[in-house]
């Protein structure tokens, strides 16, 4: 589970770029009952934040990087981003942007793995992250498609100490890893990676990449929404045993999310 203690090592944080803020916020107000909190003026829009039930979720900004794709960024807490950053680069990684302050809230980089997926940090200022997690509306789980988990595994391993453990999917599904933060105990687990062919990651041109899970109290509403206002869906809605009923979404711009209804325990 995710949680709003934000201990080193866990999500903290999730932004999406998107070509056309508007419709973004519309999107996912409609899919996830978000209000959009412009931080601009007048109707430009070019980004702001998401909130649920009055609490901070994620964030918005206009997509401006050229060739990159709508994606959400997930970004995790860290006690030194400059130490983080020396670690990614020790460990194969690259800095996509170097870690800077973004006035007294915090310190943010941004980087890539060793085989282009990318993710994010924060070292915490006077905001620590989101406000509401593994709550309908909320971030509630963190997944890695990758080419070679073995390499993940070092990669994510040496930058933050992670913690994995192999679960077999039913049915020859493969092996998903399980990955908790390090000192943390195994319900803290905050998300997972899988190893995929190459040709099954097209969404990002081959290359690994993230994406968050959101919990919803419904999810096939949840996916009729989707697909009402614009989106479309790549898996599911479907059962997964012990975890709930999920499925795999695109929203209008092709950023990729899932929607996920726990299991009751």
């Amino acid at each position: 589970m995710i949680t709003t203690d934000l201990a080193p090592g866990s999500p903290c944080w999730l932004d999406l770029g998107a070509p056309d803020v508007p419709a973004a916020a519309a999107f996912y107000g409609a899919v996830l009952g978000w209000e959009y909190e412009s931080m601009g003026e007048g109707e430009d829009m070019e980004g702001g934040m998401f909130r649920k039930d009055g609490k901070i979720v994620a964030g918005l900004g206009k997509l401006t990087e050229e060739g990159a794709r709508p994606a959400w960024m997930i970004y995790y807490t860290v006690t030194d981003a400059d130490a983080s950053t020396q670690a990614v680069e020790r460990a194969g990684g690259t800095v996509r942007v170097a870690p800077r302050d973004l006035d007294d809230w915090g310190r943010m980089a941004h980087y890539s793995d060793p085989l282009g997926g990318q993710f994010a940090v924060w070292q915490p200022g006077k905001n620590s992250g989101f406000e509401l997690a593994d709550e309908p509306g909320s971030l509630s789980w963190t997944e890695l498609y990758t080419s070679d988990a073995a390499a993940a595994k070092e990669f994510y391993g040496r930058v933050f100490d992670w913690r994995f453990s192999d679960m077999e999917l039913p049915g020859g599904g493969g092996t998903y890893i399980l990955i908790t933060p390090a000192g943390l105990p195994e319900e803290r687990m905050q998300g997972g990676l899988m190893q995929l062919p190459e040709e099954n990651l097209a969404l990002a041109d081959g290359r690994p990449y993230w994406h968050p899970v959101f919990n919803v109290a419904d999810c096939d509403a949840a996916v009729a929404k989707v697909t009402e206002n614009g989106g479309s869906v790549q898996m599911g809605p479907e059962d997964a045993e012990g975890v709930g009923r999920l499925a795999v979404c695109l929203d209008p711009s092709n950023a990729d999310f899932v929607v996920l209804t726990p299991s009751q325990s």
